[in-house]
C-alpha cells in the first residue's frame, strides 16, 4: 500500500471540502466512531444473539431496473465489509493530515500491522477508546502519539478482516472518486 499517495488523494479531497471550522476535529473523531462501528456491524462477530455471524463480504445486489430477472448478468457482488472499513479509512487519513503527522513516520511506526489486539472484540473496542480519547487530548504531542496507535490499529483491522491491501486501496480510490462526485453534485 501506498499511503503517501493515499495521504494526498486524501488532502486533495479535504482542500475540495474546504471546512475549517472550529470543531473540524470533533467531527473528523466522531466521523471516524460511527465508521468503526458499522464496520463492525457489518463484521458481524460480536453479535452472540444471532445465527448470522458471517461477515457481509459478499452480497448480490440486483439490477434495479430489472428486478425480477436473477440470472448471473443482472446482478453485481459487492462488499459492504471492505465498503465499511475504507469509509473508516478515509476518517483516519484524514485526522492524520489534520494532525500533519509525517508520513515516513506513520509507515515507520505501523512497520508490523499484523501485531494481534486482543480478541476482534477487543480491537475494535481499543479503537473506539483510542479515537474518543483524542477527543479529549488537547496536547498536540499526545494527539499525534493517539493518532498513530489509531493508525496502526485501524490498518491492522483491515489485516484481521482478511483484507488485503490491494483491495482496501483499490476500493479507498473507487470511494475517493465517489466522494468527488457528491461534492460535484451537492451531497
Amino acid at each position: 500500500m501506498n499511503l503517501t499517495k493515499l495521504f494526498e488523494t486524501q488532502k486533495v479531497l479535504r482542500d475540495r471540502i474546504g471546512y475549517e471550522g472550529p470543531d473540524r476535529l470533533e467531527k473528523l473523531i466522531l466521523a471516524l466512531l460511527v465508521e468503526v462501528g458499522e464496520c463492525a456491524n457489518e463484521w458481524r462477530g460480536f453479535k452472540f444473539w444471532s445465527k448470522d455471524q458471517e461477515p457481509r463480504i459478499k452480497v448480490h445486489v440486483f439490477d434495479v431496473f430489472a428486478p425480477d430477472v436473477k440470472d448471473e448478468n443482472s446482478f453485481y457482488i459487492k462488499n459492504p465489509l471492505l465498503k465499511e472499513y475504507v469509509d473508516g479509512l478515509h476518517f483516519v487519513l484524514e485526522l492524520c493530515n489534520e494532525l500533519q503527522l509525517d508520513v515516513d513516520k506513520i509507515e515507520k511506526y505501523i512497520e508490523d500491522r499484523k501485531k494481534v489486539i486482543g480478541t476482534m472484540e477487543y480491537h475494535f473496542g481499543y479503537l473506539y477508546h483510542h479515537a474518543s480519547s483524542l477527543m479529549n487530548t488537547v496536547e498536540v504531542r499526545n494527539r499525534v502519539v493517539m493518532m498513530l496507535h489509531i493508525t496502526k490499529a485501524y490498518l491492522g483491522l483491515g489485516y484481521r478482516l482478511g483484507l488485503t491491501w490491494e483491495q482496501i486501496e483499490q476500493a479507498y480510490f473507487d470511494k475517493n472518486k465517489v466522494n468527488h462526485e457528491r461534492q460535484e453534485n451537492g451531497y
